[in-house]
């Protein structure tokens, strides 16, 4: 069975709030159940696929159906319970796991260090110690992969804001850089410094901030 699942979408993504300092915080990449679900019945079709969970839901197997061998082939791992709803988030929580294993997300996996400043940090107090949160809801507005499914560009929102947060004028260290040069033209484009080619607002920064130059995709994929 020759099984390949296409990587998630921008709007399949969920992103969530990881560690939060005085001066910025990082953000995490997910999919929901709901993700898995859809893919598989894209993929293989609803009739082919199948879940089951054993040990009171801390374990999910995935199966699908292969034609060629005329049996179910199985997957399966083990998950952790939700902070919420405990049996129904430790069911998701496998299930999804389970899917990774299948090849549903692994893309994820390659992800880059997401550290954003562009933010609605607050101070608080808990158990005596000052900490710091942030509420702001963030989305994946584009992605890109290579030939093997690794991330090779994202462009996140802060949704709060209405701004994009990533990337932005900080680097993983949280040491400022320079933004590309401003388009004199009054339609904002910019051009490859490879080959010439216009690229969007959003290219031209992700290469530059990798880079340090101005590269369409197909000139980023060969440095």
């Amino acid at each position: 069975m020759e099984l390949q699942f296409r990587p998630l979408r921008a709007n399949e993504i969920d992103v969530r709030v990881g560690q939060v300092k005085e001066k910025g915080l990082s953000l995490l990449l997910y999919k929901d159940a709901r993700c898995d679900m859809n893919i598989l019945d894209e993929t293989v079709g609803p009739f082919n696929w199948k879940r089951e969970h054993t040990r009171e839901n801390a374990n999910c197997i995935v199966s699908i159906w292969d034609d060629l061998k005329e049996q179910w082939v199985s997957k399966e791992d083990t998950g952790t319970e939700s902070l919420t709803e405990k049996e129904k988030g430790l069911a998701s929580d496998s299930f999804k796991r389970a899917c990774f294993n299948w090849g549903i997300g692994r893309e994820l996996y390659t992800s880059p260090f997401i550290w954003v400043t562009n933010a609605s940090i607050y101070k608080t107090t808990a158990n005596g110690k000052d900490i710091f949160k942030c509420n702001d809801k963030f989305e994946v507005k584009e992605i890109q992969y290579d030939e093997n499914k690794n991330i090779t560009g994202i462009i996140i929102k802060n949704l709060t804001l209405k701004k994009q947060a990533y990337p932005g004028t900080y680097n993983n260290s949280n040491e400022p850089i320079n933004d590309p040069p401003q388009s004199t033209e009054k339609k904002e484009s910019y051009k490859c410094g490879d080959c010439s080619k216009e690229i969007n607002e959003n290219i031209a920064k992700f290469s530059y901030k990798k880079y340090k130059k101005i590269l369409c995709m197909d000139c980023q994929k060969k440095q």
